[in-house]
């Protein structure tokens, strides 16, 4: 008989909670109860999970009495303050805040990239899922990686609204619906109107002219990939795209790599479906992978000017893969391989 776990979700009435609940029916996780937690304004509020609806719960330190797996997606301040009571009390926490990313003593973690990490786990009960555009970018990186050894990075994205949350994705479709009638638009959760634009800017900027978005992207990449030393340019931008990242990625390796070659490897990388047909126009886009865990990957040619060099383009639903499938996947290999007993 298949064991079944007490699931909490923090977060659960959120754009990525709600997204986790699903993917939880829909990869069939044996949840044998879940308790969906959010703040009080939360109560009274239900969540549908297998044909039911379940009450929403105050996420508070005794709810996660007897809870075996606990998917955080609340923010870092809240991850912060109830993770570790979530640990304490036994659950497996998995976090998709920033907050325990960096932590040496936390593992981060994509499955189809470094699965092993996860036998760290116990030193905090604490696992963090990397942010969005980290996780698409190094499932397409890590096959190439073991195949020709990375050197290199540089990276643009084009980040879609709801990594910003719901009332991002309000935003813009006010913002359009004004533009259209001829009304003049004031922004208020982006530094400029988002609407037919292009904002290269997300998150706070430091002293050195990056963002914490692309800091996040430096930094994950290099502890996912085992790699501290991998030199990572990014450069951040959101898009009037409801949902779904692109990127436009150059690598360079130490050894050298044909586009046959890499358009190989990348078919045969988990989790990775290559389009790649320019004439045709058979190239990834972000309607295209709305509601897929797949990293998509086209546009597949030599970087000009580098020696070994590679640009490619790689786009996924930043929800899912780049949120709540990756924790979810997580999760899977977490009861597969630890938590047996």
């Amino acid at each position: 008989m298949t064991k079944s776990y007490r699931v909490a979700v923090v977060g659960a009435t959120g754009l990525v909670g709600g997204e986790m609940i699903q993917v939880l029916e829909e990869r069939g996780f044996p949840v044998g109860e879940l308790l969906p937690l959010a703040s009080v304004k939360s109560l009274g509020s239900v969540v549908p999970f297998k044909d039911k609806d379940v009450d929403v719960q105050v996420a508070r330190p005794e709810a996660f009495e007897g809870v075996d797996i606990a998917l955080f997606s609340a923010g870092g301040a809240i991850s912060k303050e109830l993770g570790p009571e979530a640990a304490k009390r036994g659950a497996v926490v998995i976090d998709n805040s920033s907050a325990w990313r960096m932590d040496p003593e936390v593992p981060l973690v994509v499955p189809e990239v470094n699965a092993h990490a996860l036998a760290g786990y116990k030193a905090k009960n604490i696992i963090a899922n990397p942010n969005c555009s980290t996780i698409q970018m190094v499932v397409a990186l890590a096959p190439l990686h073991a195949k020709a050894e990375l050197t290199r990075v540089t990276v643009s994205t084009y980040q879609a609204v709801s990594g910003a949350g719901r009332e991002a994705m309000d935003e813009l479709r006010e913002q359009v619906g004004l533009l259209f009638r001829g009304e003049d638009v004031e922004p208020n959760l982006f530094p400029h109107p988002i609407a037919f634009n292009a904002i290269p800017r997300i998150d706070v900027p430091d002293a050195d002219g990056y963002t914490k978005e692309e800091w996040k992207m430096v930094h994950e990449t290099r502890k996912i990939m085992e790699h501290p030393e991998l030199p990572v340019t990014p450069t951040c931008v959101r898009v009037p795209v409801f949902n779904g990242h692109a990127e436009s990625v150059v690598a360079e390796f130490k050894s050298p790599l044909s586009v046959e070659e890499a358009r190989e490897v990348l078919r045969n990388g988990p989790g990775l479906f290559v389009q790649d047909d320019l004439e045709k126009d058979i190239y990834p886009t972000q309607i295209e992978v709305n509601g897929s865990d797949a990293t998509c990957v086209g546009r597949i040619r030599p970087a000009l000017g580098f020696e070994n060099g590679l640009a490619f383009w790689c786009v996924a639903d930043n929800l899912r893969k780049g949120a709540a499938t990756n924790a979810v996947q997580i999760a899977e290999v977490l009861i597969r391989d630890y938590l047996k007993s």
